[in-house]
C-alpha cells in the first residue's frame, strides 16, 4: 500500500453489490477520497443481477472483478476457523478477500481498504472479535475502514491520520437494515441494491448438503461441478451421481454442462427432464436413473412401464422402466 505521506489518497473498496457495501463506497466517496472497487466473483453466490457494475457506473467509479480459482474452493472444503449453519466458512472466506485485495491495493496505490461490514448483523463474521481476527490473519490491522459502523470501533490509520473524517461515518449496528434503507433513498440509490433474499448458497441445507457431498465423493472440484450444484434434482447411488433438470431451462444448461464421460437420459415423444448420470456406469445406476427420468417426465401419468432413451458413447440405448418410488426418492436425494 502507499505511503500515508501521498497528497491523493485512494482506497479499495470491497463492493458485493449488496446495500451495506453499495453505501460504504459512497460515503467513502463523498469525502472527496478516490475509490477503486473490487469484485469478487464467487461461485456460491445467488443473485442474478450484476449489481457491482452498475453501482460502479452510477457511481463513477472503477470496478475490478476478480474470479476466485481453486484455493477458495479449498478455503471451503477446509476451513481454518469452521462452517457457520451450513457450509459457509463465512471467516475464512472474508480473511481469502482480505487477503486478496492487500494484493490489490498495492497494485492499484491504495492506502486502505473499505468494506460494508456492519456491526452484530451476521453472527458468524460480524462481531467485534471475528472483526480483529479477519485484520489481524489478513495482515490489515488498522487499515480496513468499516464507514456503517466506524464510531463503534477504534478509530482505524486512516481516522487517525486525517484521511477520513470520522464525524462524517456511522454507527450502525445489527440486523435491522432500516437505516440503511433511509439512507439509500436520501442519496438515490433506493433502486440499485438487491433485496436481502439473496446471498451466500453455503447457507442454505440443501445446497449445503451438495457441497458436502460434492467434496466428499471428489479429490479434485471443477467450476464445472460447481455449475451443477446449481442446477435440476441430484441424486446419489455409491460414487454414480444422478442430476434431473426441473424446467425446459435447467433442461438446456444441463445438457451443455454433460461431460463426455456422462450419460444423457430423457423420455422421448414426451414432456421429459435432461438427466445426467456421472461416475461409474453399473446397470443399477442406469436403472436409476431411466427411473428418476421417467418419474419426472410427463409420461408419469399415463403409464406404468415408460421407455427412456440414453445416450452413451457408444450411441444410443433404451431401456424400459417404471417410474421411481417416493420412498425410494427421498432415500437417494442429496
Amino acid at each position: 500500500m502507499r505511503s500515508s505521506s501521498d497528497n491523493l489518497m485512494k482506497a479499495l473498496a470491497l463492493l458485493s453489490g449488496g446495500l451495506d457495501s453499495i453505501l460504504a463506497v459512497k460515503l467513502i466517496a463523498d469525502q472527496g477520497i478516490e475509490v477503486v472497487a473490487v469484485k469478487f466473483m464467487l461461485p456460491f453466490v445467488s443473485e442474478k443481477k450484476e449489481y457491482a457494475d452498475e453501482v460502479a457506473r452510477k457511481l463513477g467509479i472503477p470496478l475490478i472483478k476478480v474470479e476466485v480459482g481453486e484455493e477458495y474452493l479449498e478455503v471451503v472444503r477446509n476451513p481454518r476457523y469452521g462452517y457457520g449453519s451450513g457450509m459457509n466458512p463465512c471467516i475464512d472466506c472474508r480473511i481469502y478477500m482480505l487477503r486478496e485485495a492487500k494484493r490489490l491495493a498495492k497494485e492499484v496505490g491504495a492506502s486502505f481498504i473499505v468494506t460494508g461490514d456492519v456491526l452484530g448483523e451476521r453472527p458468524m463474521s460480524q462481531h467485534r472479535r471475528a472483526l480483529e481476527l479477519e485484520e489481524r490473519e489478513a495482515g490489515l490491522e488498522n487499515l480496513i475502514l468499516r464507514p456503517l459502523s466506524a464510531k463503534l470501533l477504534p478509530e482505524t490509520i486512516p481516522e487517525r491520520a486525517g484521511w477520513v473524517d470520522r464525524t462524517k461515518l456511522l454507527d450502525i449496528k445489527g440486523r435491522s437494515r432500516k437505516r440503511q434503507i433511509a439512507l439509500a433513498e436520501t442519496f438515490g440509490l433506493h433502486e440499485a441494491y438487491p433485496t436481502p433474499s439473496g446471498g451466500c448458497l453455503l447457507t442454505s441445507k440443501e445446497f449445503a448438503s451438495r457441497v458436502k457431498d460434492l467434496f466428499e465423493h471428489n479429490a479434485h472440484v471443477t467450476t464445472r461441478d460447481l455449475s451443477l450444484l446449481k442446477l435440476g434434482r441430484h441424486f446419489r447411488l455409491g460414487d454414480s451421481k444422478i442430476i434431473v433438470g426441473r424446467n425446459e431451462e435447467e433442461n438446456k444448461l444441463l445438457a451443455a454442462l454433460k461431460g463426455p464421460d456422462d450419460y444423457l437420459f430423457e423420455v422421448p415423444g414426451s414432456g421429459s427432464p435432461v438427466t445426467i448420470l456421472e461416475g461409474p456406469k453399473r446397470r443399477e445406476a442406469i436403472e436409476l436413473a431411466a427411473k428418476l427420468t421417467a418419474r419426472y417426465s410427463d409420461a408419469n401419468a399415463r403409464s406404468k412401464k415408460i421407455m427412456v432413451e440414453y445416450k452413451t458413447e457408444h450411441g444410443r440405448e433404451v431401456i424400459l422402466v417404471s417410474p421411481l418410488e417416493e420412498h425410494e426418492v427421498a432415500r437417494l436425494r442429496v
